[in-house]
């Protein structure tokens, strides 16, 4: 297995991609992988946000997940999210994704009940990471989703002694002071994941090594200039790519429709259709795609991609 102690790049949250029927499509997940191996992403996270994850069967959700494991093939780290409302049956997708093979487990916090106190938090993750005790573990922080906003240097510290497994946070939220806090815990001992793209270059000047993210499936030369000017000390260049993904992001998430049908519409452009969404959401229409293509090109998001991509070759 492709394991780490301490990972570094773009990890990409790997789409969930739908048949015209709705049924989950297994067969668009081999070209899923080799276009964000060949984009240079450093692993992969399958079953998150971006994946539609809490919108699928647990069927379905261990299907994706073999067929993400074995597409991929050691090449590059895969993780596999198993939030769940039921706790129980998060250690069993847990159990089931190392069996498998997946380099990391991730879970988020449950969203319908939720916890309450560090504690209770503590002691949901510990029990679904006892299910794969030998798998390095990562918390899914994302309070805007689930509603549990804590502590998570307090986290970390309970963690020290009851999860022996976790090997850091994949934290997407907004607050830079505490994601500090938690990279300078212990010295650097947790891994922290960065989960918000259009802040990675904030991200980057408090301690991040490496993110995770949605928009890395298709802009991915934009985000490699940013890290790549950044270690240079061309702030100037960040910057000026950095902002680049900020626009992308501001009209993927506010113009056009919900983000996650603006994605897979921009996935399809690229030549890669992932399919629709699933309800409660809802897909663009063709005129809101061609207006959203519209605005993209406008944007010069594909000169973008395709010169960034060609100046690190």
């Amino acid at each position: 297995m492709n394991r780490q102690r301490h990972l570094q790049g773009l990890i990409a949250a790997g789409f969930t991609p739908f048949q015209s029927s709705g049924s989950v499509d297994l067969d668009t997940i081999p070209s899923l992988v080799e276009h964000l191996i060949a984009n240079g992403c450093t692993g992969i996270y399958a079953c998150g946000s971006t994946g539609e994850g809490p919108l699928l069967t647990s069927e379905e959700r261990r299907a994706i997940a073999e067929a993400y494991i074995q597409s991929i093939a050691g090449r590059v780290p895969v993780f596999i999210q198993v939030g769940h409302n039921s706790v129980e049956e998060s250690a069993a997708l847990a159990a089931h994704a190392a069996e498998n093979g997946a380099d990391y487990i991730s879970a988020c916090a449950p969203g319908y009940f939720r916890p309450d106190t560090v504690s209770s938090l503590v002691d949901c993750m510990t029990e679904i990471a006892a299910a794969a005790p030998h798998t390095p573990f990562y918390y899914y922080h994302i309070p805007r989703f689930t509603g549990t906003d804590l502590d998570m240097v307090e986290f970390l510290r309970q963690c020290d002694t009851k999860l022996p497994s976790l090997a850091g946070i994949k934290y997407s939220d907004l607050k830079l002071f505490e994601f500090q806090a938690c990279c300078e815990y212990r010295d650097g001992h947790y891994d922290m994941l960065w989960g918000c793209d259009e802040m990675l270059l904030a991200a980057l000047a408090t301690g991040a090594k490496a993110a995770i993210g949605s928009t890395y499936n298709f802009a991915a030369p934009v985000y490699h200039e940013v890290i790549r000017s950044f270690d240079a000390g061309n702030l100037k260049n960040a910057q000026a790519h950095m902002f680049r993904a900020v626009q992308l992001v501001n009209l993927l998430n506010g113009k056009h429709g919900p983000i996650h049908a603006c994605m897979k519409a921009v996935m399809e452009m690229i030549g890669l259709p992932c399919g629709d969404i699933r309800l409660p959401m809802k897909p663009l229409s063709i005129e809101k795609k061609q207006a959203l293509k519209t605005d993209l090109i406008d944007l010069g998001f594909f000169e973008w991609i395709d010169s960034t991509a060609s100046s690190r070759q």
